[in-house]
């Protein structure tokens, strides 16, 4: 038996989900250019590297998100923002846990460790806070 209409709630879920995705994508992209930059042409620090390069990335993904994963652009800007520092504070402390364990437990690369970094908080925790906080 099948509900009428689930198909196309299923496919409205993925569809949000994949672009949600894609903004989570680009928005790492100008992240790990940044801090990539910063960390191995520039030589900072490799927690400084990593939270430029997650203020650019996270100002990419605001953006993307926001008028085009979760169609959020009519509600109300100064709140999602708002939201999206407190999402975004979370962020910046699991990732600078994750990178301190790797980088200092694991005989990984700057840019090995900040990738599984990325991907474990990616997967666990950005989509759904954003989905069910930020933008809802």
């Amino acid at each position: 038996m099948t509900i009428p209409g689930a198909d196309l709630v299923i496919f409205k879920l993925m569809l949000t989900y994949i672009k949600a995705q894609a903004a989570s994508i680009l928005g790492s992209l100008a992240d790990f250019g940044m801090a990539i930059l910063l960390k191995e042409v520039f030589h900072r620090n490799y927690i400084l590297a990593n939270i430029i390069g997650n203020i650019c990335g996270n100002m990419v993904q605001f953006i993307l998100s926001r008028n085009w994963a979760f169609h959020a652009k009519n509600k109300d800007t100064s709140q999602q923002m708002l939201k999206y520092v407190l999402f975004w504070a979370g962020n910046i402390l699991l990732q600078a846990a994750g990178l301190y364990f790797f980088k200092n437990y694991t005989t990984l690369n700057f840019i090995q460790f900040k990738t599984i970094t990325s991907l474990i908080v990616g997967l666990t925790y950005n989509y759904f806070v954003q989905k069910k906080f930020v933008f809802a």
